[in-house]
This record gives C-alpha cells, sequence and structure tokens, in this order.
C-alpha cells in the first residue's frame, strides 16, 4: 500500500469518464502491463497450454474459413484447432508432438 510520500512523486494521470475528467495515480503494476493490441485472425494462437497430436496443413496450403490446421491436447481431450478465415499457410510454428503455451503462435495464414 502506497504512504504519503509515494503519492507525491507518483506521476498523476488524466482519464475521461462520460465527460467527466479524474486525476488519479497508476500502479507499478499498471504501468508494466502488456500493452492491448488488437486480434490478428492470420496468427493461430494457442489458447490453453498443451501438446500438437497432428497437423492437418503444410506451409503453402490454401485453407478455407472452419477448416481444421491441427489437434491440440489439452486437459485430455482433443481439440481441432480451425482456420478463422480463409488464405494460405504462410508459416508453421509447431510439430507434433510439440509442447505450447498460452498465447503461443501455432501458424500463421496470409
Amino acid at each position: 500500500m502506497p504512504n504519503d510520500h509515494d503519492q507525491e512523486h507518483a506521476p498523476l494521470a488524466k482519464l475521461t469518464i462520460q465527460g467527466a475528467v479524474y486525476e488519479t495515480t497508476l500502479t507499478k503494476k499498471f504501468l508494466k502491463r502488456k500493452p492491448w493490441a488488437p486480434h490478428d485472425p492470420r496468427k493461430i494462437a494457442c489458447v490453453i497450454p498443451g501438446n500438437i497430436l497432428k497437423l492437418y496443413v503444410k506451409v503453402g496450403m490454401h485453407v478455407t474459413r472452419g477448416q481444421p490446421l491441427l489437434v491440440l491436447e489439452a486437459m485430455k481431450m482433443q481439440n481441432d484447432i480451425v482456420a478463422e478465415m480463409d488464405g494460405n499457410v504462410k508459416t508453421i510454428c509447431v510439430t507434433p508432438g510439440s509442447q505450447v503455451k498460452k498465447g503461443q503462435v501455432l501458424l500463421e495464414l496470409d
């Protein structure tokens, strides 16, 4: 919990909420956070840690929206990861047997 001395030297941030302007201090945790980035549907990322069991595609292959790309085993369940959009497979970042982390890019589409 910050003391009075910390608050005197902490930078103030201005927030505008429904037209009203507020000044507040920001925590160190907030200042060190990973900045938000919009989702890129061309990069297929892992949403849960697991193992890659099977790849259905190869680099250069054309895929359509909803087409299975690979099988991810997570929590003893096999999940088909499907394409969110039409495109060509640009890169494949995993192989069968790979262990993947949450947020790791599995493959990219053009």
